[in-house]
């Protein structure tokens, strides 16, 4: 895995000079607020709201549809299913769980929110339009604001490497200060390819380059996905389809590289999990939920691996 990209590196367009990791202090939401949509597995209509809490409280989803509202941290080591989603669950509450977390903390996470309650009244939270451009104008509506209490984060201090498959994913320490991502993927339909992507993660490049890429699929198996109990909320207005050499959106693609833009998008939602700031570089070939959250749970299992820099955490040490 050593080199994994190759010369990729700037040819997905890697700033040369960014802004490392911004210590300053923890932001939060300024007010509540909402939307209503569809679960993409379930399809089922869902509530989402987007609600201040305490500096310090971290990311977490409240089922506010269960007795006692239970609420499930927004952790690597809680998620309990990465099939074309990722879940976070209780581990001692098997019903409360929560799914296709990805968009809403890529949104939270390419902005800098470090606390805010996800409050959903289903399993789900809503695709929206399949990206984070919804989630992100949602979050910027609220408003941001920062707290007194310092913000931290999780610096890569030695490579950790995962591989599954023909999928292989790298943290590795950085240069930046900040963090810093390339993917490649590849894929037999032709509208698609391969296609590879870096960049260095800050809120306008985020905003700019991540957030409007949605999430896709492939015509001859959306019935496959619909009778194992997924996509059943999936249609052509929050979802790419892809067709052999054929985009069937009708509007086409918002990007000429949009697969790309989203698996890196749903690497910076699922790597949100570790619940602070990365500082480092991701490097990844064919990733997916399954190997993002493998890649969080090794560098964690080695101390050694990383260290906290900046404020105190607000999340219990991670082990």
């Amino acid at each position: 895995m050593d080199g994994i990209l190759g010369g990729m590196v700037g040819r997905g367009g890697w700033e040369s000079r960014v802004s490392g990791f911004d210590p300053g202090f923890r932001r939060g939401l300024r007010s509540a607020i909402g939307c209503r949509g569809v679960g993409l597995h379930s399809g089922l209509p869902v509530t989402m709201r987007l609600v201040p809490v305490a500096p310090g409280d971290g990311i977490s989803f409240c089922r506010v549809d269960l007795p006692g509202a239970p609420v499930v941290a927004a952790r690597h080591d809680f998620v309990a299913d990465t099939r074309m989603c990722t879940v976070v669950a209780d581990p001692a509450r098997a019903e409360v769980r929560v799914g296709t977390v990805e968009h809403v903390m890529a949104a939270l996470a390419g902005l800098g929110v470090d606390d805010a309650m996800i409050e959903v009244d289903g399993a789900e939270v809503p695709i929206l339009d399949g990206s984070a451009a919804e989630f992100a104008f949602l979050v910027q509506c609220a408003g941001i604001v920062e707290s007194a209490v310092p913000r931290c984060a999780i610096e890569v201090v030695r490579p950790v490497r995962v591989v599954d498959g023909a999928a292989a994913a790298a943290l590795v320490p950085g240069a930046s200060g900040g963090f810093e991502l390339a993917l490649e993927i590849g894929f037999a339909a032709a509208a698609i390819g391969v296609q590879h992507y870096a960049m260095a993660l800050t809120a306008g490049r985020f905003l700019e380059e991540l957030a409007r890429a949605r999430t896709f699929t492939f015509a001859g198996e959306v019935e496959a996905l619909q009778a194992a109990g997924l996509a059943r909320g999936g249609s052509l207005a929050n979802a790419v389809v892809v067709d052999g050499d054929v985009v069937v959106n009708p509007e086409g693609l918002r990007f000429p590289d949009e697969f790309v833009r989203h698996k890196m998008l749903d690497v910076v939602g699922d790597l949100a999990l570790a619940g602070m700031p990365v500082i480092g570089r991701f490097e990844g070939v064919r990733t997916g939920h399954r190997v993002n959250n493998m890649l969080l749970r090794a560098l964690f299992a080695d101390a050694a691996n990383y260290r906290v820099v900046g404020g105190v955490s607000a999340l219990a040490a991670v082990a």
